[in-house]
């Protein structure tokens, strides 16, 4: 089945308008290794933050779409997982889910710290693609963090870029430098397309899922390494009243140790997560949320196929 033979059957109850002649679209993946500022890239391309961005490593864990629809183009961001040589049957997962979107994307946006040299991680990756047929286009991020041009680094994309005829193009997703021609060049390598989706969508991911990535942002900001991905959001119930949507979440972990640290000195840690990510969740439906907040203890859930999908985290399928 076709991406877009998916998006109909979802039934959306809203009407996609008839791309204009010649009008670009397509499907495009955002590869690179944890923490290259993948997701922090699609929430600047999109103008809105649908992904959740951390200092700590393999923040994403799903295939999450980002729609920008300009008048040239519609392009659809698939920001995947990181990939790494995964220690669990998640990190598995969420490896294989990323390898995939390689191959059923219409261009695969490779991005790099650009601030570095190419390390290992990067090789890795790069050799994953040397025989792809999908366009490829090497993005250098995070540029703001040199001070001055220094060819060692260049030098050492180039190695890898140069043979593919893979361009290349420098950025910074967090100051926006250098963004608009990345755009530009991404729609160069689009074909002609319809639009995929309603012009003035920026996610086909529902409600409830950002919310539970917005829970999930700040318990990685707030306790770091100590609940590091020993951690899974689910949001059980959403009650819509005319002045307030009420939000029940339960945090999953895997020791009654890390349950401890998440509720913190007479749940101080947990107030401090709630208040956080209601602000944020606030901000997603322009209205005033309560959130209440539970946590259980669930061990391993991390190495259970079953539980991981119940959890929201399967394999995607090719």
């Amino acid at each position: 089945m076709s991406d877009q033979e998916k998006i109909i059957e979802q039934d959306f109850t809203f009407s996609i308008p008839v791309a204009p002649e010649g009008y670009k679209s397509g499907f495009i993946g955002i590869i690179g290794r944890p923490n290259v500022g993948k997701s922090t890239l699609m929430n600047q391309l999109v103008g809105q933050k649908i992904a959740i961005t951390s200092p700590v490593a393999q923040t994403t864990r799903n295939r999450l779409r980002g729609i920008l629809t300009t008048p040239e183009a519609q392009m659809i961001f698939v920001d995947t997982p990181g990939i790494h040589k995964p220690h669990h049957q998640l990190g598995e997962v969420l490896v294989q889910n990323a390898q995939i979107a390689i191959k059923s994307v219409d261009v695969v946006l490779f991005v790099v710290d650009g601030s570095v040299e190419m390390g290992g991680g990067d090789r890795f990756i790069a050799e994953l693609l040397e025989n792809t047929k999908t366009p490829v286009i090497l993005g250098l991020n995070k540029i703001d963090q040199l001070a001055q041009d220094s060819p060692e680094i260049d030098r050492s994309y180039n190695e890898f870029a140069e043979p593919q005829k893979w361009p290349v193009v420098k950025f910074s997703a967090l100051t926006e430098e250098g963004l608009e021609s990345l755009q530009k060049l991404l729609v160069e390598k689009l074909e002609p397309g319809p639009y995929y989706y309603p012009p003035d969508l920026v996610t086909d991911q529902p409600e409830r899922f950002i919310m539970g990535e917005l829970i999930r942002e700040q318990i990685l900001l707030l306790t770091r390494e100590e609940v590091p991905h020993s951690v899974a959001v689910t949001i059980e119930k959403v009650e819509e009243e005319p002045a307030i949507t009420r939000v029940f979440a339960a945090i999953h972990v895997e020791r009654d140790s890390q349950k401890g640290i998440l509720i913190g000195k007479k749940g101080s840690m947990l107030k401090a997560i709630g208040s956080a990510a209601r602000e944020q969740m606030q901000k997603l439906i322009a209205g005033k949320i309560y959130l209440e907040l539970f946590v259980k203890v669930e061990p391993k859930w991390r190495q259970s196929r079953s539980r991981l999908a119940e959890l929201g985290y399967k394999v995607e399928k090719e």
